[in-house]
């Protein structure tokens, strides 16, 4: 006869992310610790978890231990957007068992839960804080095979009542594993805050699960007015789907996207290949933004929708500064691009790559424009600059995966000496490289492009002079014809065979 497996049931969590982290959500009857440093986010967590998920066929009970009252609690739980005050004391009942813990100990406790239970039939129970059940046992007699007495015969009575369970505790991830709470938990997610100078950083982890493959690792999240929301660790580019896995054309060295300056195409061989990263350095003043800026005008022109992602200028102030800002603002005003402004000092690289995804997704993009990186790697928080360079491999390893074309602008200091292409070692990340740099010649400040790499392509190795004009940017036809510009002293001999 053979034995058939019950499938298990999943229960959505309602934390935009988490269900990710998690492989797919929690398994239903599961007893699970939520736990964390003070201010890190638990209380919100679980009821956002409660309010999500309890219904009239999914009673919730909220029993609260020697923490917070009910009352005071669910004051400042009310401002945020996952509060149902419909579902207070009817599908959710709040209850308070400080008096039992602090009159009849883990006893009481247990009596009163059970008793409550069977009024209300639930299916989800949240116990907070469990911390302070262990502190009411430290120094009684007995105390450590009390609460493991207690803790069996609460995981006992939850699995037989069929309730999906969370503990709720004040504890470091290293504590958990000290406490016998640790051993009948189905799944642990661990919340903790990282201070920097003045940013601060949130991230989840999680421990285990049982029954599910949960991604590895730290994965921020922020809370907003909206409640949490987690932001899964970014995949390394070779674990993430490529566009051949949706059925898209792949990458040929024939589909080439065009920049928008006639020049500049030439000079790639025929323009940027679709799928390709692109970054452009130069110094300040030298025309990055208005070059990226057309990329995206050029590609609205093609029926090729666009994402921007700010990082500097506010898009108002962007819009009015740049060249072609009237034509981005039909563009915006028409959907067919999209701006991402994104300036916190907390930022972190898998929430900017999200946020980017949405409006891909949304617009149904084929060109990005990060503007800057420079920027971008100010607006992260201190803590995540230290793998700057790992982060933004992931981040653009993902976009370029979907099939979508990247282009990039960085601000370099413009040193005649040597070739810099930014303060970092960033140049690995992109498919192609423009170069933009100023040129003393005839007693003039003049503007020099080239192209210093485009991947698996031949390419011109001309330095050519170029303009920035209200209708955007001019390359030169013709190579320049002096002798050591790059190292700032031209000579004004011609070099031979130019033309």
């Amino acid at each position: 006869m053979t034995e058939t497996k019950a499938p298990i049931t999943m229960l959505a969590t309602g934390v935009p992310g988490l269900d990710d982290v998690l492989g797919g959500g929690l398994p239903e009857l599961s007893f699970n610790l939520i736990v964390g440093a003070p201010g890190t986010g638990k209380t919100t967590l679980a009821h956002q978890l409660m309010f999500a998920n309890a219904s009239p066929e999914r009673p919730g009970l909220y029993l609260t231990v020697v923490g917070e009252p009910p009352l005071k609690m669910l004051r400042y739980q009310q401002t945020f957007g996952f509060f149902d005050p419909a579902k207070v004391n009817g599908v959710i009942r709040f209850l308070s068992l400080g008096d039992e813990l602090m009159r009849g100990g883990l006893g009481a406790v247990l009596d009163k839960i059970i008793r409550t239970m069977g009024d209300v039939n639930p299916r989800l129970v949240v116990v907070d804080s469990f911390r302070s059940v262990i502190r009411a046992t430290r120094d009684a007699d007995g105390g450590e095979l009390a609460l493991q007495d207690f803790v069996h015969r609460l995981a006992v009575h939850l699995a037989a009542w069929e309730a999906t369970t969370f503990l709720v505790g004040e504890h470091a991830e290293a504590q958990v594993q000290d406490h016998p709470v640790y051993t009948v938990a189905d799944g642990i997610i661990v919340l903790s805050q990282q201070v920097e100078r003045n940013s601060v950083v949130r991230k989840i982890r999680v421990v285990k699960v049982r029954g599910r493959s949960d991604l590895p690792g730290l994965h921020t999240f922020r809370i907003t007015s909206a409640g949490l929301t987690v932001y899964p660790r970014l995949p390394k580019p070779e674990d993430e789907p490529s566009q051949d896995d949706f059925g898209a054309p792949s990458v040929t060295e024939s589909a080439r996207l065009s920049t928008g300056v006639g020049g500049l195409d030439a000079m790639l061989g025929g323009g940027i290949p679709r799928g390709y990263s692109a970054l452009i350095a130069g110094p300040s003043g030298s025309g990055k933004t208005v070059l990226a800026a057309q990329f995206l005008s050029e590609g609205i022109k093609h029926d090729e929708p666009g994402v921007l992602a700010l990082f500097e200028k506010r898009p108002a102030g962007y819009l009015k500064t740049t060249t072609l800002g009237q034509h981005l603002e039909e563009m915006i005003r028409t959907e067919r691009l999209a701006v991402v402004y994104l300036r916190p000092l907390d930022l972190s690289v898998d929430e900017t790559l999200y946020a980017i995804r949405e409006a891909v997704i949304r617009t149904r993009a084929k060109r990005v424009v990060i503007d800057s990186l420079s920027g971008f790697e100010m607006a992260v928080s201190p803590g995540f600059r230290e793998d700057f360079r790992e982060s933004l491999y992931r981040l653009v390893g993902v976009l370029t995966g979907l099939g979508v074309t990247v282009m990039m602008t960085l601000e370099i200091e413009d040193a005649y000496t040597v070739l810099r292409l930014g303060p970092r070692e960033n140049a690995f990340l992109s498919d192609a490289i423009i170069l933009q740099r100023y040129v003393e010649i005839d007693g003039q400040l003049e503007r020099l492009i080239s192209v210093v790499k485009v991947r698996a392509s031949e390419h011109s190795k001309d330095l050519r002079l170029y303009d920035v004009t209200p209708t955007g940017i001019r390359v030169s036809d013709t190579k320049v014809a002096y002798h050591e510009v790059l190292l700032g002293r031209a000579t004004g001999v011609p070099l031979s065979g130019s033309g």
